[in-house]
């Protein structure tokens, strides 16, 4: 079977609060179009300089505590030297050193493999840019 590669930009509304929003879905259907029971990677990729992505059990509360856990490490004060924007917007430019803007995922027969409670998320803490940009490349 030949090589394919294939890619997307998503649009993704995150709004004026922190968020972790599930891609998981816009995964799937990609996959759906793109893989045809092909197996391979699946790369996700951010290109903002304020956001990340997780691979992380969602609505049961573990994404509260992400955004709970990055609040004490990161938190929104006048410590950070990047200054532009809402008050302590510097640590959501330090934010995809810990949370990284990528993620490759395996993909066997067109179905994206994770865990169980595993989804795909996309993790923005900045308040001051409600609208991101997710990239979806399928290699297979």
């Amino acid at each position: 079977m030949a090589d394919i590669f294939a890619s997307r930009t998503i649009d993704v509304t995150t709004g004026d609060r922190e968020t972790v929003h599930d891609l998981t879905d816009a995964c799937t259907s990609f996959l759906e179009e793109v893989a045809r029971g092909r197996s391979g990677l699946l790369n996700i990729f951010t290109p903002h300089a304020t956001a990340g992505l997780a691979v992380i059990e969602t609505g049961a509360g573990s994404d509260e505590d992400l955004l709970r856990a990055l609040a004490s490490l990161l938190p929104t004060d006048a410590r950070w030297r990047h200054r532009h924007g809402s008050p302590g917007h510097g640590r959501d430019h330090v934010l995809p050193a810990i949370v990284p803007p990528h993620a490759t995922l395996p993909v066997i027969d067109g179905v994206l493999e994770l865990g169980t409670w595993q989804s795909v998320t996309l993790v923005d803490t900045n308040k001051d840019n409600p609208e991101r940009q997710v990239r979806l490349s399928f290699l297979g």
